[in-house]
Protein backbone atom coordinates (compact mmCIF):
# COMPACT_ATOMS: atom_id res chain seq x y z
CA UNK A 1 0.00 0.00 0.00
CA UNK A 2 1.09 3.66 -0.89
CA UNK A 3 1.81 6.30 1.40
CA UNK A 4 -1.56 7.75 1.85
CA UNK A 5 -2.51 11.35 1.91
CA UNK A 6 -6.03 13.24 3.06
CA UNK A 7 -6.38 17.07 1.54
CA UNK A 8 -9.13 19.31 3.25
CA UNK A 9 -10.39 21.43 0.73
CA UNK A 10 -12.42 24.45 0.72
CA UNK A 11 -15.72 23.51 -0.59
CA UNK A 12 -18.70 22.84 1.38
CA UNK A 13 -18.19 21.69 4.82
CA UNK A 14 -19.51 17.86 5.99
CA UNK A 15 -18.07 16.36 8.66
CA UNK A 16 -15.09 13.09 8.00
CA UNK A 17 -13.26 10.61 10.12
CA UNK A 18 -10.19 11.45 12.05
CA UNK A 19 -7.49 9.93 9.93
CA UNK A 20 -4.81 6.95 10.89
CA UNK A 21 -1.89 7.56 11.86
CA UNK A 22 0.09 7.04 8.71
CA UNK A 23 -2.19 9.30 7.19
CA UNK A 24 0.26 12.59 5.69
CA UNK A 25 -3.05 15.71 6.26
CA UNK A 26 -3.25 18.73 4.37
CA UNK A 27 -5.52 21.35 4.73
CA UNK A 28 -6.09 24.39 2.47
CA UNK A 29 -7.11 27.78 3.43
CA UNK A 30 -10.59 27.43 4.48
CA UNK A 31 -10.26 23.38 5.04
CA UNK A 32 -8.24 24.12 8.15
CA UNK A 33 -11.05 25.44 9.44
CA UNK A 34 -13.24 22.76 8.70
CA UNK A 35 -10.12 20.51 10.49
CA UNK A 36 -10.40 22.28 13.28
CA UNK A 37 -14.35 21.75 13.25
CA UNK A 38 -13.73 17.72 13.13
CA UNK A 39 -10.66 18.10 15.64
CA UNK A 40 -8.03 16.96 13.09
CA UNK A 41 -4.30 18.48 13.20
CA UNK A 42 -2.84 18.64 9.80
CA UNK A 43 0.66 17.99 9.27
CA UNK A 44 0.59 21.03 7.03
CA UNK A 45 -1.32 24.35 5.68
CA UNK A 46 -1.55 24.89 2.30
CA UNK A 47 -3.16 28.81 2.04
CA UNK A 48 -3.27 32.13 -0.10
CA UNK A 49 -5.37 32.90 3.24
CA UNK A 50 -8.32 34.14 1.13
CA UNK A 51 -11.01 32.29 2.41
CA UNK A 52 -9.50 32.04 5.95
CA UNK A 53 -8.08 34.60 7.53
CA UNK A 54 -7.35 32.89 11.35
CA UNK A 55 -4.21 32.03 12.79
CA UNK A 56 -2.60 28.31 12.24
CA UNK A 57 -1.90 26.80 15.29
CA UNK A 58 1.86 26.45 16.94
CA UNK A 59 3.74 24.21 15.44
CA UNK A 60 1.78 23.53 11.89
CA UNK A 61 4.16 23.98 9.18
CA UNK A 62 2.28 26.55 6.63
CA UNK A 63 2.98 26.89 2.74
CA UNK A 64 2.12 30.52 1.91
CA UNK A 65 0.57 31.22 -1.57
CA UNK A 66 0.35 34.12 -3.26
CA UNK A 67 -3.55 34.88 -4.21
CA UNK A 68 -2.44 35.34 -8.11
CA UNK A 69 -1.04 32.18 -9.18
CA UNK A 70 -1.95 29.39 -11.92
CA UNK A 71 -2.55 26.58 -9.44
CA UNK A 72 -5.54 26.43 -6.82
CA UNK A 73 -4.48 26.37 -3.40
CA UNK A 74 -6.12 22.06 -3.56
CA UNK A 75 -3.50 21.93 -6.69
CA UNK A 76 -0.67 23.10 -4.45
CA UNK A 77 -1.80 20.99 -1.99
CA UNK A 78 -1.69 17.85 -4.33
CA UNK A 79 1.47 18.64 -5.91
CA UNK A 80 3.26 18.19 -2.25
CA UNK A 81 1.26 15.31 -1.64
CA UNK A 82 3.02 14.13 -5.01
CA UNK A 83 6.45 15.42 -3.70
CA UNK A 84 6.01 13.64 -0.46
CA UNK A 85 5.76 10.20 -2.73
CA UNK A 86 1.91 9.51 -2.00
CA UNK A 87 -0.31 7.52 -3.88
CA UNK A 88 -3.21 7.09 -2.28
CA UNK A 89 -5.17 10.28 -1.87
CA UNK A 90 -8.69 11.34 -0.60
CA UNK A 91 -10.22 14.77 -1.02
CA UNK A 92 -12.79 15.86 1.28
CA UNK A 93 -14.71 18.99 1.31
CA UNK A 94 -14.42 19.41 -2.42
CA UNK A 95 -17.78 19.24 -3.54
CA UNK A 96 -20.25 22.07 -3.32
CA UNK A 97 -19.92 25.65 -2.81
CA UNK A 98 -18.57 27.29 -6.31
CA UNK A 99 -19.21 24.96 -9.35
CA UNK A 100 -16.00 26.18 -10.82
CA UNK A 101 -13.77 25.14 -7.93
CA UNK A 102 -15.92 21.80 -7.76
CA UNK A 103 -14.64 21.25 -11.36
CA UNK A 104 -10.62 22.61 -10.58
CA UNK A 105 -11.22 19.75 -8.02
CA UNK A 106 -11.73 16.80 -10.69
CA UNK A 107 -9.37 18.28 -12.70
CA UNK A 108 -6.72 18.27 -10.01
CA UNK A 109 -7.77 14.09 -9.44
CA UNK A 110 -7.46 13.63 -13.06
CA UNK A 111 -3.81 15.14 -12.92
CA UNK A 112 -2.89 12.83 -10.09
CA UNK A 113 -4.35 9.62 -11.96
CA UNK A 114 -2.30 10.85 -14.78
CA UNK A 115 1.04 10.46 -12.37
CA UNK A 116 0.13 7.31 -10.77
CA UNK A 117 -2.02 8.02 -7.82
CA UNK A 118 -5.06 7.24 -6.93
CA UNK A 119 -7.74 9.76 -5.99
CA UNK A 120 -10.73 9.44 -4.06
CA UNK A 121 -13.16 13.28 -3.30
CA UNK A 122 -15.84 11.82 -0.82
CA UNK A 123 -19.26 13.81 0.01
CA UNK A 124 -21.72 12.74 2.21
CA UNK A 125 -23.87 11.81 -0.84
CA UNK A 126 -21.20 11.09 -3.42
CA UNK A 127 -17.86 9.28 -3.62
CA UNK A 128 -16.14 9.64 -6.78
CA UNK A 129 -12.59 7.42 -7.70
CA UNK A 130 -9.86 8.19 -10.45
CA UNK A 131 -8.93 4.43 -12.85
CA UNK A 132 -6.57 4.77 -14.96
CA UNK A 133 -5.59 2.45 -17.47
CA UNK A 134 -6.82 -0.87 -15.04
CA UNK A 135 -9.65 -2.48 -13.36
CA UNK A 136 -11.43 -1.48 -10.08
CA UNK A 137 -14.20 -3.71 -8.82
CA UNK A 138 -17.04 -1.82 -6.97
CA UNK A 139 -19.50 -3.37 -4.61
CA UNK A 140 -23.26 -3.27 -5.08
CA UNK A 141 -24.79 -0.03 -3.53
CA UNK A 142 -28.49 0.00 -2.47
CA UNK A 143 -29.92 3.50 -3.41
CA UNK A 144 -26.79 4.30 -4.97
CA UNK A 145 -26.01 5.33 -8.75
CA UNK A 146 -23.26 4.02 -10.66
CA UNK A 147 -21.96 6.53 -13.37
CA UNK A 148 -18.21 6.65 -15.63
CA UNK A 149 -17.25 9.45 -17.32
CA UNK A 150 -13.37 10.24 -19.20
CA UNK A 151 -11.71 12.27 -17.84
CA UNK A 152 -9.87 13.44 -21.14
CA UNK A 153 -10.89 13.81 -24.04
CA UNK A 154 -11.18 10.17 -25.17
CA UNK A 155 -10.51 7.01 -23.13
CA UNK A 156 -10.45 3.66 -25.22
CA UNK A 157 -10.93 0.04 -24.11
CA UNK A 158 -13.94 0.53 -21.58
CA UNK A 159 -15.66 -2.15 -20.33
CA UNK A 160 -18.17 -2.34 -17.69
CA UNK A 161 -19.50 -5.92 -16.12
CA UNK A 162 -22.04 -6.37 -13.75
CA UNK A 163 -23.80 -3.40 -14.46
CA UNK A 164 -27.91 -3.07 -15.60
CA UNK A 165 -26.15 -1.03 -19.11
CA UNK A 166 -22.88 -3.26 -19.89
CA UNK A 167 -19.79 -1.46 -21.85
CA UNK A 168 -17.52 -3.71 -23.56
CA UNK A 169 -14.55 -2.33 -25.37
CA UNK A 170 -16.46 1.07 -25.78
CA UNK A 171 -15.06 4.68 -26.52
CA UNK A 172 -16.29 7.30 -23.80
CA UNK A 173 -15.41 10.97 -25.03
CA UNK A 174 -15.29 14.05 -22.75
CA UNK A 175 -17.89 15.58 -24.89
CA UNK A 176 -20.51 13.27 -24.22
CA UNK A 177 -22.23 11.81 -21.42
CA UNK A 178 -22.89 7.72 -22.30
CA UNK A 179 -21.60 6.23 -19.01
CA UNK A 180 -24.04 8.47 -16.47
CA UNK A 181 -26.57 6.88 -13.91
CA UNK A 182 -25.96 3.23 -14.26
CA UNK A 183 -26.81 0.81 -11.39
CA UNK A 184 -25.80 -2.62 -10.25
CA UNK A 185 -27.19 -5.94 -11.73
CA UNK A 186 -24.97 -7.98 -9.64
CA UNK A 187 -23.41 -8.04 -6.71
CA UNK A 188 -20.00 -5.98 -7.59
CA UNK A 189 -19.56 -4.24 -10.87
CA UNK A 190 -16.21 -4.21 -12.77
CA UNK A 191 -14.80 -1.08 -14.31
CA UNK A 192 -11.85 -1.31 -16.84
CA UNK A 193 -10.04 0.83 -19.32
CA UNK A 194 -7.39 -0.20 -21.80
CA UNK A 195 -6.28 3.65 -22.26
CA UNK A 196 -7.05 6.70 -20.15
CA UNK A 197 -8.36 7.84 -17.11
CA UNK A 198 -12.01 7.76 -15.74
CA UNK A 199 -13.82 9.50 -13.26
CA UNK A 200 -16.13 6.92 -11.16
CA UNK A 201 -18.89 8.66 -9.85
CA UNK A 202 -21.69 6.71 -7.06
CA UNK A 203 -24.01 8.97 -5.77
CA UNK A 204 -26.73 8.18 -3.21
CA UNK A 205 -30.13 8.41 -5.08
CA UNK A 206 -32.52 10.67 -2.86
Amino acid sequence: MGKRCLIISGGDFAPFDQPEEDVFVIACDRGYDYARRCGVRPDLVVSDFDSYSGEVESGIPVRHLPTEKDDTDTMSALRRALEAGCTEITLVCALGGRLDHSLANLQTAAFAAQRGASVRILSPDTEIQTLRNGTLRLPRREGWSLSVFSAGEVCRGVCIRGAKYPLTDAELRWDFPLGVSNEWAAGEAEISVREGTLLIVECHMS
